[in-house]
């Protein structure tokens, strides 16, 4: 007699054949890489672009959609011996395949020149400039907006449709597409179209870090109109719509539902959650890096407001080797390179958790007065450790969640999933005695 006691056991390893829509998809994914190979080698001929685009999102939909045939409900059979999931060969290769892109984009762009001539006919019906009207250096920035955008777009159906029994999930995921497409892409470009300043009302400072240095800061303050509404948003929403939103909500607010970098990881970064490490070495780790970052973003704009104020005869040139190293170092490297280059090595919130001085900033104020919290019922609580094993910030929710105590974290970034995949509902996300959980 088997007793299971309610549990359904799996087999020891995963099923050796695929289903029929799985194979579909794959084959258009690959047909779709060897288009966009095809337009890297051919530069002039974008048809190649956007036949292989359409091959891709109709590829994601034969492998995303067929679940919605299926229970609502996470389910994560095989998660574990994967080798894509698991830090495997295949894990390994797609790390190393989005470091190598990120690489060539911040640093060697002209060897994307076809994949930027394809999407400039797009640049150009949104700001009304072509990336090609000068040099290719700085003109990867719009492909890279496209791209990180399509990503989380099409990442975010599969995370609405693998969450969709969670209406907290649901609503969550949909916020951080709407945001990345709205306010991070299609509005900042339009902005340019409109000769007005371009301007990514998302990123608040310290993240997008030059926002407050005195080059942009005077520019924005001569810009017309519009110029001074976005200093102006750019001060208020560090100094006081951040701490009242997170006195109510937590850093979630902006971590878990506006941010750029928290979509990318919610949704791109998602399959790979679980590799984030939650060691109490790691924790070490995570709290002298980030707040190194935080005390280096500060110094930096201090130094070049100082700067600026003395006009260079103090100084000198100091304050601008130190601006040239954050933005090298932190901006480019940690950020871009590291941040999303080892979603499937290190989990998907790399950057957040050990980079971020906006995160770190909203850190210390979710401990110090924020009334967001994750209750526990340590009664219930069956030690299965899927909470644990599905933090993507590394916290060890279970060992919380057996003592009983509330989870108060400054690296929680209040995404539910530790609610969302516990069998007894143990865990509860409450702002200051009313429930907001997601079960």
């Amino acid at each position: 007699m088997n007793a299971d006691f309610g549990l359904q056991f799996t087999p020891d390893g995963p099923p050796s054949e695929l289903t029929w829509s799985h194979k579909l998809a794959i084959a258009l994914l690959s047909l779709g890489a060897l288009l966009i190979l095809l337009l890297l080698m051919n530069r002039q001929d974008s048809l190649f672009g956007w036949l292989g685009l359409g091959l891709f999102v109709a590829g994601a939909t034969f492998w995303f959609v067929p679940q919605m045939r299926t229970k609502p409900g996470i389910r994560n059979d095989y998660l574990m011996v994967s080798s894509l999931s698991r830090r495997g060969a295949l894990g390994w290769a797609l790390g190393l395949f989005l470091t190598g892109f990120y690489v060539v984009l911040y640093f060697w762009p002209q060897y994307l020149r076809g994949l930027i001539v394809w999407v400039d006919p797009l640049k150009v019906a949104l700001s009304g400039s072509s990336a090609l009207d000068g040099s290719v250096q700085g003109s990867q920035w719009f492909l890279y907006g496209f791209l990180y955008t399509l990503a989380v777009s099409i990442m975010g159906v599969r995370a609405l449709i693998r969450y969709r029994h969670s209406r907290y999930q649901v609503i969550r995921t949909a916020s951080v597409m709407f945001f990345q497409l709205g306010f991070a892409f299609l509005i900042p470009n339009i902005l340019l179209k409109l000769n007005q300043p371009y301007f990514e009302w998302t990123n608040i400072w310290p993240l997008r870090y030059y926002e407050l240095w005195p080059d942009s800061a005077t520019y924005l303050a001569q810009t017309g109109w519009v110029g001074p509404v976005m200093l102006f948003w750019g001060i208020g929403s560090f100094l006081i719509l951040t701490p009242i939103l997170t006195y109510f909500f937590g850093k979630r607010w902006y971590c878990s539902w506006v941010c750029g970098c928290g979509g990318l990881a919610e949704t791109l970064g998602d399959p790979f959650r679980q590799n984030s490490s939650k060691t109490e070495r790691a924790w070490r780790l995570e709290r002298w890096l980030i707040y190194s970052v935080l005390g280096f973003i500060f110094l930096t704009t201090a130094l070049l407001w100082a700067n600026h104020q003395w006009h260079g005869q103090i100084l000198g040139t100091w304050s601008g080797k130190f601006a040239s190293g954050y933005g090298f170092f932190i901006g480019a490297i940690f950020s871009g390179v590291i941040g999303t280059g080892f979603y499937p090595i290190l989990g998907s919130r790399v950057w957040c958790r050990f980079g971020c001085p906006m995160a770190a900033y909203l850190g210390i104020l979710q401990t110090t007065f924020s009334r967001f919290r994750i209750t526990t019922n340590g009664g219930q609580c069956m030690s299965c450790g899927n909470c644990s094993n599905y933090c993507e910030m590394g916290i060890d929710v279970r060992a919380y969640a057996q003592r009983g105590e509330d989870i108060v974290r400054a690296s929680c970034v209040g995404c539910g999933i530790c609610s969302s995949v516990c069998p007894r509902g143990v865990l509860n996300l409450e702002n200051g005695g009313w429930s907001v959980g997601d079960r």
